[in-house]
């Protein structure tokens, strides 16, 4: 490139830099005055990144003005999300808010609300929650270098506080081995963190070669320069296969006297009785009253659809054929991924238990390997999914999703549609011990809102749960296991969210039995065993532990005489038995006994855990004899 091509791109011309100046004041303006009407807020987390959101939104980024959700404009992350008055100022200033809104900031009829979420156009994912906006904008990025392959670019703004967390850091590893170049990490150094400074304070070089480290193509800029910003961001563009990080050292509160970089400012607006004065004296310094038009994008992206998914052919599995509901997942996903081809797979180095890596033989391309890094996992398909530009699958020992907890929680604020499969559930799992055995799963998912939680008992309707998640709106979760059992199915069932099965049936039942997995076969197991003493089960396999089959149960229930067991290979606290007691607790005379997993658990045989924890067959039986005595 020739010099002069260079110079005009990198260096903006002195009339740009003064109305990309006077842009950031009014965005200051624009969060004084937002979080005074509100009397809540973080106007001084928003004064230090005034001007690179201005030459951001103004000057860097290429996006539709008129349609924030358009798949080619470049994206942009806002991680330090209580900095959100700052955002709405800026697309106060673009247009696409107006500034009466702005006054309803956090205000309960107003869409404004105390952090960004994607209640608002240009939100893609909520964040607030700190650590998490990296791992998300990691997400869009690869998506739109390896699935899209088109032009747009990923903009994340992130505070120096939140980068002690350990998730900011798994984000910064995947961008790098990714060779994620369209992605820029622009580190807001305020110094200050919420109840004082932030552990590096200015040292803005330990920043910089901590981002180097992890193999990251890195600038120092002074975070209130704006043709600083103008040119780092110009460079970032030019760099190939290497994220991007830009250092800006800024003061909190810039720009509002007697607050500027001063301590216990956090999260207050300014005082009515000063507010007036601090924006007089800010409108001071504003010498233009121009604005500047967004560049357009670039429209490269492919059209794509991922609506109305269809398999390609029913379950080929036949009745009493032997296979373990995890490795029937992998099989339905290497199917589904021929069904659609925006299909992705991501997991956290267990492709070879939970059976992803069948999708990675026929699908290499759609695999994206995030290695021991959950939390950063989660956030990355939660951009991988944004703008419906892909469907998500997330594969992992059901028992690592709890430490991503947050950030699946943050997913259903963000109205995600993410599916995430469980491996290794139960004490069934056998040797593997305690800290493999997912025992609290269902409870966690069950707490979700718009949370599918699917728990398949065999190879048939493992396979309907992966094809209706796939068509399913909102985050879902698969329970399977690693135990062989029994097909229970014919190819043609037809499943559905919500409905159970009765899979065991007659005008004698004396008691409703629901189980779910491995307990579903121990309880067939025991009606087997019942039925040779004269004493009939009836036998329901839920299907959906969320949305419950209430009805069916309810009925079944009354069928019974009342008289309910669940049996599950989970705790207690928020598992199967407790979504029954819910889904009965307005119906007279239902009594419902619960089997679950009670103590920590230890190593040992599958069929002997099962048995030494009161879940088999054994303990079925006991308890329906139990349950007739009374």
């Amino acid at each position: 490139m020739d010099s002069a091509a260079m110079a005009d791109g990198a260096k903006p011309d002195a009339d740009t830099v003064q109305v990309l100046r006077d842009m950031a004041n009014r965005l200051r303006i624009h969060s004084i005055r937002a979080t005074c009407a509100s009397s809540s807020g973080h106007p001084t987390s928003c004064c230090s990144a005034a001007e690179i959101m201005s030459v951001l939104f103004f000057h860097t980024m290429r996006y539709k003005q008129a349609d924030p959700e358009h798949p080619d404009n470049d994206r942009f992350i806002l991680s330090k999300g209580h900095a959100a008055p700052v955002l709405y100022a800026a697309w106060a200033e673009v247009g696409d808010i107006s500034e009466s809104d702005l006054l309803n900031l956090r205000k309960i009829h107003c869409d404004l609300e105390g952090h960004p979420t994607p209640r608002l156009s240009f939100v893609d994912v909520a964040t607030g929650s700190l650590g998490q906006g990296l791992g998300a904008a990691c997400g869009m990025a690869y998506t739109g270098k390896y699935f899209d392959k088109a032009s747009y670019r990923v903009f994340c703004l992130m505070g120096d506080g939140e980068s002690s967390e350990g998730s900011v850091w798994e984000a910064m590893a995947f961008a790098s081995h990714y060779s994620l170049d369209n992605l820029v990490a622009v580190f807001d150094v305020n110094r200050l963190g919420q109840s004082g400074p932030a552990p590096l304070e200015h040292c803005t070089d330990v920043y910089q070669k901590r981002c180097e480290a992890f193999g990251w193509n890195t600038y120092l800029v002074d975070g209130h320069d704006v043709e600083a910003l103008c040119q780092a961001f110009w460079q970032a563009a030019q760099v190939k296969n290497k994220p991007t990080a830009i250092i800006a050292k800024t003061f909190k509160g810039r720009g509002i006297p007697n607050v500027e970089d001063a301590e216990n400012w956090h999260g207050k607006p300014m005082p009515k009785e000063r507010a007036d004065a601090i924006i007089r004296l800010i409108e001071s310094q504003i010498q233009t009253n121009k604005n500047l038009t967004p560049k357009p994008p670039v429209e490269d992206s492919p059209q794509i659809s991922i609506k109305n998914i269809k398999m390609t052919s029913l379950p080929d599995y036949k009745i009493g054929d032997k296979m373990a509901t995890e490795k029937a997942y992998g099989l339905a996903l290497a199917k589904l991924g021929h069904a659609n081809k925006r299909v992705i797979v991501l997991d956290g180095d267990t492709k070879n238990s939970t059976f992803s890596e069948l999708f990675k033989k026929e699908h290499p391309e759609r695999f994206i390997e995030c290695f021991i890094a959950e939390q950063n996992m989660v956030s990355v398909a939660l951009g991988c999914a944004t703008r419906a530009r892909t469907i998500a699958f997330v594969s992992t020992f059901a028992s690592f999703f709890t430490r991503a907890f947050d950030q699946i929680r943050m997913g259903a604020i963000s109205q995600t549609n993410i599916n995430l499969i469980g491996f290794h559930c139960g004490v069934s799992i056998g040797e593997d011990e305690p800290s493999q055995m997912a025992l609290e799963d269902l409870a966690m998912f069950r707490s979700i809102p718009n949370c599918t939680v699917f728990y398949p008992s065999d190879a048939t309707s493992t396979e309907h749960a992966v094809y209706l998640a796939a068509n399913s709106k909102g985050m879902c979760f698969i329970r399977t296991s690693p135990s062989e059992t029994a097909v229970i199915y014919t190819p043609q069932e037809n499943f559905e969210i919500g409905q159970a099965k009765i899979i065991r049936h007659s005008v004698n039942d004396k008691v409703t039995v629901i189980g779910a997995g491995v307990t579903l076969h121990e309880a067939l197991a025991a009606a087997d065993h019942l039925s040779e003493q004269d004493i009939f089960i009836r036998v329901i396999d839920p299907f959906t532990i969320k949305p419950l089959d209430a009805a069916t149960i309810i009925s079944n229930a009354k069928a019974t005489g009342g008289r309910v067991i669940t049996v599950e290979d989970h705790y207690q606290e928020g598992g199967i038995g407790e979504a029954v007691c819910a889904a009965v607790s307005g119906e007279p005379d239902i009594l419902v006994h619960q089997l679950a997993v009670s103590g920590v658990p230890q190593s040992g045989k599958p069929s002997e855990l099962l048995d030494m924890f009161g879940i088999s067959a054994r303990h079925i039986i006991a308890a329906v004899k139990y349950t007739l005595m009374d």
